[in-house]
């Protein structure tokens, strides 16, 4: 499609600007394509809820199949148990100022496992378990490249944490990771490798842990990139992916995707034209689309976002170069100016995200829409701690 009939398009949309745009086609297939991936490895899915943070958006995670959900804040733990999710992980080290609210959303009806990375956090725990008569759910957190804390597989701190654990009644379901090294990788070899490691780090933590009693069942591994590079996830029992629901262009620098497959998008309004330089000046800045800018890492940086018609389709060479709290200015890749007629005062354009859930935190939730059409639905987002 050219630029001029890109901006034809906008004059009919009435949806305020800057406003978070989710394309439901586009989800519904990275959900199927995700689910379809692990069933086939024989590993079920326990899709990360930190990227949507929307209960419309776990409704068709429960229709896929998913049974249980991993957050990251108890707000989205209180969230979701609210709206009938009952199986959770918080996955990530448990603060021992949290393990009151924990306690209390157990006994709220909440199937809550925590995880820790320490044997100090372990005694933590121990003592909360106490403290407020709970036993808690645990999984051991096992550093796996370096990137995050947690234990190593071959650590004499493992064991200690598990048996603290189990003295205080607390039950010790098994080990997880996540691979956060992936998100440097630059070729396919490399994430394949990622996830290998991934995989072998953790069962060999969860086969240690037996050795010494523990029953451990649960291995658990995670990351968006080794859960779609994976080939073989033989011991392991769940994967944690959360991203692959909307992808981003970080994703598409990996490889796990590409650009037709990203399902969030900002929708912004030309406001200004710089005429000097050749640059348009959008109603989107980093407050609406955040300072991320994770696709300068792979090899192509896409600054604060590839820049799209209302349909959804990439303006070649067009990006975000700058932001600031409420504007945006778009340029050429290669410094060329822009032809400014073609982006008239007023014109909407779509602003694809270098990280979907850094962009989507900034929104209070999605406008829901089939290409270039609002569908009118609206689907809110949790937010908070």
């Amino acid at each position: 499609m050219s630029n001029a009939a890109a901006a034809s398009q906008t004059s009919d949309l009435t949806t305020p600007t800057p406003a978070l745009w989710l394309e439901l086609n586009r989800l519904e297939a990275n959900i199927r394509s995700m689910h379809g991936h692990l069933h086939a490895l024989g590993v079920t899915l326990r899709p990360h809820l930190k990227t949507c943070k929307s209960i419309d958006v776990a409704r068709l995670l429960l229709a896929a199949g998913a049974e249980r959900f991993t957050v990251s804040t108890l707000a989205e733990a209180r969230y979701f148990l609210a709206h009938g999710l009952t199986d959770l992980l918080y996955a990530v080290g448990i603060a021992p100022g949290k393990l009151a609210q924990c306690s209390a959303l157990m006994q709220a009806g909440l199937k809550l496992t925590i995880t820790l990375d320490s044997a100090a956090a372990a005694k933590a725990v121990a003592e909360a378990a106490n403290r407020h008569a709970c036993h808690y759910r645990v999984l051991l957190e096992i550093d796996c490249d370096g990137e995050r804390a947690g234990f190593a597989p071959d650590a004499a701190a493992l064991i200690d944490a598990a048996t603290t654990l189990e003295k205080s009644g607390c039950h010790v379901e098994g080990v997880m990771t996540h691979a956060g090294g992936s998100y440097h990788c630059h070729d396919s070899d490399c994430l394949q490798r990622a996830a290998d490691n991934e995989r072998d780090m953790t069962v060999a933590a969860a086969e240690r842990l037996r050795k010494h009693g523990f029953a451990a069942p649960v291995v658990s591994i995670g990351s968006t990139p080794t859960a779609a590079f994976a080939h073989d996830l033989s011991g392991v029992t769940e994967a944690r992916p959360g991203t692959y629901v909307f992808q981003d262009l970080v994703m598409v620098g990996l490889g796990v995707c590409g650009l037709d497959d990203i399902a969030i998008s900002v929708l912004s309004e030309v406001i200004g034209h710089r005429a000097g330089p050749g640059e348009l000046v959008v109603d989107a800045g980093w407050m609406a689309l955040s300072a991320d800018r994770g696709s300068a890492e792979r090899g192509l940086d896409c600054g604060y976002g590839l820049v799209c018609d209302v349909a959804g389709n990439v303006l070649e060479g067009l990006l975000v170069k700058h932001v600031n709290q409420e504007h945006g200015v778009i340029a050429h890749r290669d410094g060329r100016p822009l032809e400014m007629h073609k982006y008239p005062l007023g014109c909407r354009l779509r602003i694809l995200p270098n990280h979907a859930c850094a962009t989507a935190a900034q929104h209070a939730g999605y406008h829901v829409c089939d290409s270039s059409v609002d569908t009118g639905m609206y689907w809110e987002r949790c937010t908070g701690w």
